[in-house]
């Protein structure tokens, strides 16, 4: 492993200035109209211009899609390149695209028919799933008689172990239902060995991943890792809200589901979605390829794709790095006193760009205020709430400041939080003094 892989790479200048110019308010509130740090990219996202600029052309088209006129037959047509996309960004070569109006919904779709038509005595998922993923695992096991068995999290790493899983998998397992990366640890769960080990047991096992939070992350390759169903949500990858995509195998797609009786089985989509949203996912995968073709060259659209993701990958690395330990102008997080790094891995390889912090002597709610009136946003992941505490009781502690950049920032960006987070660590260790004193 060289030092690329460990502390990552740096877009370089020009391409960098370029990136940032195809982002909508990257440094500015647009409803204020004040400086700020969006840092909240693991639950909002920065919107990409082509991507939101290309829905709204096409989504003022009155057009219907399944109609003969030639707009029509042009909209469908981006509808099938689209699908096409979404399967580039897969790397699939067969199978079926699902469409909702979110992720969740397209996980709850999956999981319904796989427990409810799949023989099988239990269904394993884990600790750090997505309440979609979760609960989909758990209120349609109940419902078939199925025992629900739950991996636990390695509150050290923030991830799950493959040991962990593949013990509660036996030949009466029905489905894994397993997420990619978590979305407080930014841990990155070993798919690919997770799907061989379990495989190993029972061959025909139906695997369901959820990749909302590592799709605008890293690479996604069904050859390398065939689940079985897979599902993301394009907006955080900089396209508009509305909209969720999944991907099911030739079996899942076979199986019951809900659909128009006219329309072969292998069909997911239940009526008309939006025909933006297939041109934002088009402007999307050509944004990422023209990333991968700045220095990759080369014709094919999934190798350009994966160049793309791989540069944004180390380009987020090196700047996960410089937030962990400090550049030449600033203390990173590791080194500022009165603040806690949770889940520090050293290999950071293993997690997508996600930090979990704290502020000694303050909670975390109270830390994100502070960090918005500096111009940061970022997010409070606390143990009272419901989207929460389930995770965090297995990483076994209360909460955290969830901070999540994405590629477009730069090391500047990083400079001006840590500096940052620095004065407000020294104001609350001084607060804390005065009151000690009285």
């Amino acid at each position: 492993m060289n030092l690329d892989d460990i502390r990552g790479k740096l877009f370089d200048n020009v391409l960098m200035d370029c990136i940032r110019d195809k982002f909508y308010h990257i440094n500015v509130d647009p409803l204020t109209q004040k400086e700020r740090l969006f840092f909240d990219n693991a639950g909002g996202a920065l919107r990409l211009k082509g991507a939101n600029d290309a829905f709204k052309k096409i989504d003022e088209l009155p057009d219907c899609p399944e109609h003969s006129n030639s707009s029509a037959l042009s909209l469908h047509e981006l509808q099938l390149n689209a699908y096409a996309d979404i399967k580039t960004i897969f790397n699939a070569k067969s199978g079926s695209i699902v469409t909702s109006l979110t992720a969740s919904m397209v996980m709850f779709e999956i999981a319904r028919a796989i427990i409810e038509n799949v023989p099988g005595t239990n269904v394993v998922t884990t600790a750090l799933e997505h309440p979609s993923a979760y609960d989909s695992a758990i209120i349609y096991a109940k419902k078939m008689g199925k025992e629900i068995r739950v991996a636990e999290t390695n509150p050290i790493t923030g991830g799950v172990d493959v040991e962990s899983i593949v013990k509660l998998i036996d030949k009466n397992t029905c489905v894994l239902s397993v997420i990619y990366a978590s979305n407080i640890s930014g841990a990155i769960l070993d798919i690919e060995e997770i799907i061989k080990a379990a495989r190993a047991i029972k061959p025909d096992i139906y695997i369901i991943c959820d990749a909302v939070q590592h799709a605008p992350h890293g690479v996604i390759d069904l050859e390398k890792t065939p689940v079985d169903a897979i599902n993301i949500a394009p907006y955080k990858m900089g396209c508009p809200r509305g909209i969720g995509f999944g991907f099911v195998s030739e079996r899942v797609a076979e199986l019951p589901h809900d659909k128009l009786v006219s329309k072969d089985r292998s069909i997911w989509e239940l009526g008309s979605p939006a025909s933006g949203h297939f041109a934002a996912i088009n402007s999307y995968v050509d944004y990422v390829c023209w990333i991968g073709s700045q220095s990759l060259d080369n014709d094919d659209r999934r190798a350009l794709f994966v160049e793309g993701m791989n540069r944004m990958k180390m380009h987020e690395r090196a700047l996960m790095y410089k937030m962990l330990n400090g550049t030449l102008n600033c203390k990173g997080l590791r080194d500022i006193q009165g603040v806690t790094v949770y889940l520090d891995d050293e290999d950071l390889t293993k997690r997508d760009f996600i930090m979990a912090i704290g502020f000694n002597g303050i909670n975390h709610k109270e830390a994100v205020n502070l960090l918005e009136k500096e111009g940061v946003i970022t997010y409070e992941r606390v143990i009272s709430s419901p989207y929460s505490s389930r995770m965090l009781e297995s990483l076994k502690f209360d909460g955290c400041v969830r901070v999540s950049p994405f590629h477009c920032h730069n090391v500047e960006d990083i400079e001006k939080f840590l500096k940052i987070v620095l004065n407000i660590s020294q104001q609350i260790s001084k607060e804390s003094i005065k009151k000690s004193i009285v």
